[in-house]
Protein backbone atom coordinates (compact mmCIF):
# COMPACT_ATOMS: atom_id res chain seq x y z
CA UNK A 1 0.00 0.00 0.00
CA UNK A 2 -0.03 -2.87 -3.85
CA UNK A 3 0.08 -6.79 -7.14
CA UNK A 4 -1.12 -3.70 -5.74
CA UNK A 5 -0.57 -0.16 -3.78
CA UNK A 6 2.94 0.64 -3.42
CA UNK A 7 4.89 0.87 -6.60
CA UNK A 8 3.59 -2.13 -9.04
CA UNK A 9 0.69 -3.57 -10.22
CA UNK A 10 -0.60 -6.27 -11.72
CA UNK A 11 -3.92 -8.29 -11.66
CA UNK A 12 -4.68 -6.51 -8.30
CA UNK A 13 -2.47 -3.92 -8.80
CA UNK A 14 -5.06 -1.11 -7.51
CA UNK A 15 -5.09 -1.43 -3.66
CA UNK A 16 -1.45 -1.90 -3.06
CA UNK A 17 -0.92 1.54 -2.75
CA UNK A 18 -3.65 1.52 0.10
CA UNK A 19 -2.37 -1.63 2.09
CA UNK A 20 1.22 -0.52 1.44
CA UNK A 21 0.52 2.75 2.83
CA UNK A 22 -2.09 1.60 5.88
CA UNK A 23 1.00 -1.04 6.34
CA UNK A 24 3.11 1.93 6.96
CA UNK A 25 0.48 3.49 9.30
CA UNK A 26 0.23 0.07 10.86
CA UNK A 27 4.04 -0.62 11.43
CA UNK A 28 5.91 2.14 11.60
CA UNK A 29 3.70 3.83 13.90
CA UNK A 30 1.27 6.33 13.81
CA UNK A 31 -1.52 9.35 15.53
CA UNK A 32 -4.32 10.93 14.30
CA UNK A 33 -3.02 14.17 13.03
CA UNK A 34 -6.91 15.47 12.74
CA UNK A 35 -7.34 18.57 15.07
CA UNK A 36 -9.32 17.29 17.82
CA UNK A 37 -12.86 17.97 18.56
CA UNK A 38 -13.61 21.12 20.35
CA UNK A 39 -17.74 20.22 21.27
CA UNK A 40 -18.68 16.99 21.27
CA UNK A 41 -19.88 15.36 18.22
CA UNK A 42 -23.97 15.50 17.56
CA UNK A 43 -25.64 12.69 17.85
CA UNK A 44 -26.40 10.77 14.93
CA UNK A 45 -28.18 7.24 13.84
CA UNK A 46 -24.86 5.71 13.39
CA UNK A 47 -24.09 6.19 17.09
CA UNK A 48 -27.36 6.25 18.51
CA UNK A 49 -26.70 2.78 19.99
CA UNK A 50 -24.25 4.55 22.55
CA UNK A 51 -27.05 4.23 25.28
CA UNK A 52 -26.07 0.57 24.48
CA UNK A 53 -22.30 0.13 24.63
CA UNK A 54 -22.13 -3.38 23.68
CA UNK A 55 -24.88 -3.02 20.38
CA UNK A 56 -22.46 -0.05 19.34
CA UNK A 57 -19.17 -1.41 19.73
CA UNK A 58 -21.07 -4.79 17.96
CA UNK A 59 -22.19 -2.80 15.20
CA UNK A 60 -19.13 -0.17 14.70
CA UNK A 61 -16.41 -3.63 14.13
CA UNK A 62 -19.27 -4.54 11.80
CA UNK A 63 -18.82 -2.16 9.63
CA UNK A 64 -15.43 -2.20 9.71
CA UNK A 65 -15.49 -5.66 8.46
CA UNK A 66 -17.15 -5.16 5.98
CA UNK A 67 -15.06 -2.00 4.63
CA UNK A 68 -12.18 -4.58 5.07
CA UNK A 69 -13.48 -6.94 3.24
CA UNK A 70 -14.49 -5.06 0.59
CA UNK A 71 -10.71 -2.98 0.36
CA UNK A 72 -9.62 -6.76 0.13
CA UNK A 73 -12.24 -7.70 -2.79
CA UNK A 74 -11.33 -4.50 -4.84
CA UNK A 75 -7.46 -6.23 -5.15
CA UNK A 76 -8.59 -8.97 -6.85
CA UNK A 77 -11.25 -7.25 -8.85
CA UNK A 78 -9.60 -3.98 -9.77
CA UNK A 79 -7.55 -4.53 -12.97
CA UNK A 80 -6.95 -0.98 -14.21
CA UNK A 81 -4.03 0.89 -14.31
CA UNK A 82 -3.35 4.85 -14.06
CA UNK A 83 -0.49 7.72 -14.19
CA UNK A 84 -0.59 10.13 -11.54
CA UNK A 85 1.94 13.06 -9.94
CA UNK A 86 2.98 12.01 -6.13
CA UNK A 87 5.00 14.76 -4.51
CA UNK A 88 6.98 13.18 -1.59
CA UNK A 89 9.94 14.67 0.80
CA UNK A 90 12.84 13.19 0.16
CA UNK A 91 16.59 14.65 1.36
CA UNK A 92 14.60 17.85 2.62
CA UNK A 93 13.18 18.89 -0.92
CA UNK A 94 9.77 18.11 -2.26
CA UNK A 95 9.62 16.13 -5.19
CA UNK A 96 7.46 15.71 -7.90
CA UNK A 97 7.23 12.48 -9.92
CA UNK A 98 5.23 11.07 -12.76
CA UNK A 99 4.40 7.19 -11.72
CA UNK A 100 2.95 5.10 -14.47
CA UNK A 101 1.51 2.03 -13.66
CA UNK A 102 2.35 -1.27 -16.01
CA UNK A 103 1.72 -4.94 -15.22
CA UNK A 104 5.71 -5.58 -15.04
CA UNK A 105 6.86 -2.58 -12.93
CA UNK A 106 6.09 1.04 -12.12
CA UNK A 107 7.65 3.67 -13.85
CA UNK A 108 8.45 6.76 -12.11
CA UNK A 109 9.72 10.28 -13.76
CA UNK A 110 11.08 13.02 -11.81
CA UNK A 111 9.81 16.11 -12.88
CA UNK A 112 9.99 19.08 -10.22
CA UNK A 113 11.30 20.26 -7.28
CA UNK A 114 9.99 22.46 -4.42
CA UNK A 115 7.26 23.04 -6.92
CA UNK A 116 9.48 24.10 -9.73
CA UNK A 117 10.37 22.31 -12.96
CA UNK A 118 14.09 20.76 -12.63
CA UNK A 119 16.38 22.59 -15.42
CA UNK A 120 16.74 21.10 -18.85
CA UNK A 121 20.25 18.92 -17.29
CA UNK A 122 18.38 18.76 -13.94
CA UNK A 123 15.51 17.20 -16.63
CA UNK A 124 18.25 15.11 -18.64
CA UNK A 125 19.82 13.00 -15.28
CA UNK A 126 16.36 12.39 -14.50
CA UNK A 127 15.34 11.16 -17.62
CA UNK A 128 18.27 9.30 -18.15
CA UNK A 129 17.61 7.55 -14.67
CA UNK A 130 13.87 6.55 -15.81
CA UNK A 131 14.79 5.32 -19.38
CA UNK A 132 17.32 3.08 -17.63
CA UNK A 133 15.00 1.29 -15.51
CA UNK A 134 12.70 1.37 -18.41
CA UNK A 135 15.25 -1.42 -20.12
CA UNK A 136 16.63 -2.49 -17.13
CA UNK A 137 14.44 -5.90 -16.57
CA UNK A 138 16.53 -6.96 -13.61
CA UNK A 139 15.49 -3.60 -11.46
CA UNK A 140 11.89 -4.73 -12.62
CA UNK A 141 11.72 -7.66 -11.37
CA UNK A 142 13.44 -6.28 -8.02
CA UNK A 143 10.77 -4.04 -7.74
CA UNK A 144 8.21 -6.76 -8.05
CA UNK A 145 9.43 -8.76 -6.00
CA UNK A 146 9.77 -6.39 -3.30
CA UNK A 147 6.58 -5.40 -3.17
CA UNK A 148 4.61 -8.20 -3.79
CA UNK A 149 6.34 -9.64 -0.59
CA UNK A 150 5.12 -6.91 1.35
CA UNK A 151 1.65 -7.01 -0.46
CA UNK A 152 1.00 -10.61 1.35
CA UNK A 153 2.35 -8.88 4.67
CA UNK A 154 -0.15 -5.73 4.21
CA UNK A 155 -2.92 -7.95 2.84
CA UNK A 156 -2.53 -9.90 6.24
CA UNK A 157 -2.34 -6.68 8.57
CA UNK A 158 -4.93 -5.05 6.87
CA UNK A 159 -7.51 -8.45 7.58
CA UNK A 160 -6.68 -8.18 11.09
CA UNK A 161 -7.99 -4.77 11.61
CA UNK A 162 -11.87 -5.82 12.50
CA UNK A 163 -10.23 -7.90 15.18
CA UNK A 164 -7.44 -6.29 16.08
CA UNK A 165 -9.42 -3.24 17.94
CA UNK A 166 -12.75 -2.07 19.45
CA UNK A 167 -14.42 0.65 17.13
CA UNK A 168 -16.88 3.39 18.64
CA UNK A 169 -18.71 5.65 16.77
CA UNK A 170 -18.43 9.26 17.16
CA UNK A 171 -20.31 10.93 14.08
CA UNK A 172 -21.43 11.32 10.92
CA UNK A 173 -20.90 13.58 7.81
CA UNK A 174 -23.37 12.57 4.76
CA UNK A 175 -21.69 9.15 3.72
CA UNK A 176 -19.09 9.45 5.87
CA UNK A 177 -18.57 7.70 9.13
CA UNK A 178 -15.99 8.64 12.12
CA UNK A 179 -15.18 6.06 14.68
CA UNK A 180 -12.10 5.64 17.00
CA UNK A 181 -10.64 2.77 17.72
CA UNK A 182 -8.47 0.95 20.51
CA UNK A 183 -6.63 -2.57 21.07
CA UNK A 184 -9.16 -5.05 21.43
CA UNK A 185 -7.33 -7.12 24.70
CA UNK A 186 -8.94 -10.43 23.49
CA UNK A 187 -6.59 -10.50 20.10
CA UNK A 188 -3.52 -12.69 20.17
CA UNK A 189 -1.25 -10.84 17.54
CA UNK A 190 -0.14 -13.96 15.22
CA UNK A 191 2.89 -12.44 13.38
CA UNK A 192 5.93 -9.83 14.73
CA UNK A 193 3.99 -7.54 12.86
CA UNK A 194 0.81 -7.54 14.11
CA UNK A 195 2.42 -6.67 17.59
CA UNK A 196 1.88 -3.52 17.09
CA UNK A 197 -1.46 -2.85 17.33
CA UNK A 198 -1.50 -3.73 20.46
CA UNK A 199 0.37 -0.31 20.99
CA UNK A 200 -2.15 1.78 18.43
CA UNK A 201 -5.09 4.09 18.82
CA UNK A 202 -6.61 6.35 16.73
CA UNK A 203 -9.49 7.07 14.22
CA UNK A 204 -10.91 5.83 10.86
CA UNK A 205 -13.49 7.36 8.54
CA UNK A 206 -15.68 5.12 6.65
CA UNK A 207 -17.85 5.95 3.51
CA UNK A 208 -20.58 4.01 4.42
CA UNK A 209 -22.18 4.25 0.76
CA UNK A 210 -19.29 2.35 -0.83
CA UNK A 211 -17.95 0.69 2.01
CA UNK A 212 -14.41 2.41 1.56
CA UNK A 213 -11.34 3.50 3.83
CA UNK A 214 -11.74 7.40 3.71
CA UNK A 215 -9.05 8.44 6.37
CA UNK A 216 -7.16 6.60 8.69
CA UNK A 217 -5.10 7.40 11.64
CA UNK A 218 -3.56 6.76 14.97
CA UNK A 219 -0.83 6.85 17.68
CA UNK A 220 1.57 4.97 19.14
CA UNK A 221 0.73 4.52 22.50
CA UNK A 222 3.66 3.08 23.89
CA UNK A 223 6.82 1.48 22.27
CA UNK A 224 6.81 -1.72 20.30
CA UNK A 225 9.78 -4.17 19.79
CA UNK A 226 9.76 -7.23 17.43
CA UNK A 227 11.52 -10.04 17.70
CA UNK A 228 13.05 -7.86 20.53
CA UNK A 229 14.39 -5.48 19.24
CA UNK A 230 16.64 -7.42 16.15
CA UNK A 231 13.54 -6.96 13.73
CA UNK A 232 13.24 -3.30 14.69
CA UNK A 233 11.50 -1.29 17.06
CA UNK A 234 9.31 1.85 16.87
CA UNK A 235 8.98 4.73 19.53
CA UNK A 236 6.13 5.93 21.80
CA UNK A 237 4.27 9.15 19.90
CA UNK A 238 4.80 8.42 16.16
CA UNK A 239 2.40 9.41 14.02
CA UNK A 240 0.76 8.74 10.69
CA UNK A 241 -2.41 9.42 8.79
CA UNK A 242 -3.55 8.58 5.82
CA UNK A 243 -6.38 10.13 3.26
CA UNK A 244 -8.23 8.33 0.10
CA UNK A 245 -10.33 9.49 -2.15
CA UNK A 246 -12.36 7.97 -5.76
CA UNK A 247 -10.36 9.21 -8.38
CA UNK A 248 -12.75 7.46 -10.82
CA UNK A 249 -15.76 5.26 -11.11
CA UNK A 250 -15.44 2.80 -8.49
CA UNK A 251 -11.68 3.51 -8.52
CA UNK A 252 -10.33 4.69 -4.99
CA UNK A 253 -6.52 6.05 -4.71
CA UNK A 254 -4.29 7.02 -1.60
CA UNK A 255 -4.25 11.04 -2.01
CA UNK A 256 -2.32 12.07 0.82
CA UNK A 257 -0.17 10.19 3.79
CA UNK A 258 2.12 11.27 6.06
CA UNK A 259 4.05 9.22 8.57
CA UNK A 260 6.46 10.61 11.28
CA UNK A 261 8.03 8.04 13.93
CA UNK A 262 11.15 7.08 15.22
CA UNK A 263 12.38 3.90 15.61
CA UNK A 264 13.57 1.16 12.86
CA UNK A 265 11.07 -1.82 10.62
CA UNK A 266 12.86 -4.13 9.05
CA UNK A 267 10.08 -6.13 8.44
CA UNK A 268 8.65 -4.30 4.97
CA UNK A 269 10.89 -3.69 2.28
CA UNK A 270 8.71 -0.39 0.76
CA UNK A 271 7.78 1.68 3.79
CA UNK A 272 10.21 4.78 5.08
CA UNK A 273 10.12 5.84 8.77
CA UNK A 274 9.23 9.16 7.74
CA UNK A 275 7.29 9.70 4.84
CA UNK A 276 5.13 12.56 3.52
CA UNK A 277 3.45 12.01 0.35
CA UNK A 278 0.79 13.52 -1.96
CA UNK A 279 -0.92 11.91 -5.20
CA UNK A 280 -2.88 13.94 -7.78
CA UNK A 281 -3.65 14.15 -11.04
CA UNK A 282 -5.06 10.34 -11.66
CA UNK A 283 -5.76 9.55 -15.59
CA UNK A 284 -6.68 6.34 -16.52
CA UNK A 285 -4.39 4.42 -18.86
CA UNK A 286 -3.82 0.95 -21.12
CA UNK A 287 -3.82 -1.90 -18.61
CA UNK A 288 -1.01 -3.60 -21.19
CA UNK A 289 1.84 -1.20 -21.70
CA UNK A 290 5.45 -2.15 -21.24
CA UNK A 291 7.58 -0.09 -18.99
CA UNK A 292 9.53 1.48 -22.12
CA UNK A 293 5.75 2.65 -23.60
CA UNK A 294 4.83 3.56 -19.83
CA UNK A 295 8.69 5.71 -20.11
CA UNK A 296 6.86 7.02 -23.62
CA UNK A 297 3.53 8.38 -22.52
CA UNK A 298 4.90 10.03 -19.00
CA UNK A 299 7.43 12.35 -21.64
CA UNK A 300 4.21 13.09 -23.75
CA UNK A 301 1.83 13.83 -21.01
CA UNK A 302 3.63 15.97 -18.90
CA UNK A 303 1.58 18.13 -16.89
CA UNK A 304 2.51 21.46 -14.99
CA UNK A 305 3.81 20.18 -11.37
CA UNK A 306 2.33 20.95 -8.69
CA UNK A 307 2.98 23.43 -6.20
CA UNK A 308 4.03 22.37 -3.05
CA UNK A 309 1.91 23.42 0.09
CA UNK A 310 3.36 25.41 3.02
CA UNK A 311 4.17 23.54 5.87
CA UNK A 312 4.80 20.13 3.64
Amino acid sequence: MPGNLSAIRQPQMLCMRLLGSITVALLIGLTASLPAQKTPAKPSPASAASKNPGQQIGSANELVKTTVQNELKAIDDDHTHWIYQSQTRKDGAMVTEQIVETPHANLERVIAKDGKPLSPDEQKQADDKAQKFATDTDAQQKQRQDLDADLKKSKDMLSMLPDAFTYTYVGRDGSNTKLTFKPNPSFHPPSHEAKVFAAMEGQMVINTKEHRLVEFSGHLTHDVKFGGGILGDLKAGGTFDVHQQEVGPGHWEISLMNVNVKGKALLFKTINEQQHEKDTHFKRIPDNLTVAQAYDLAKKQQAQPAKSESGD
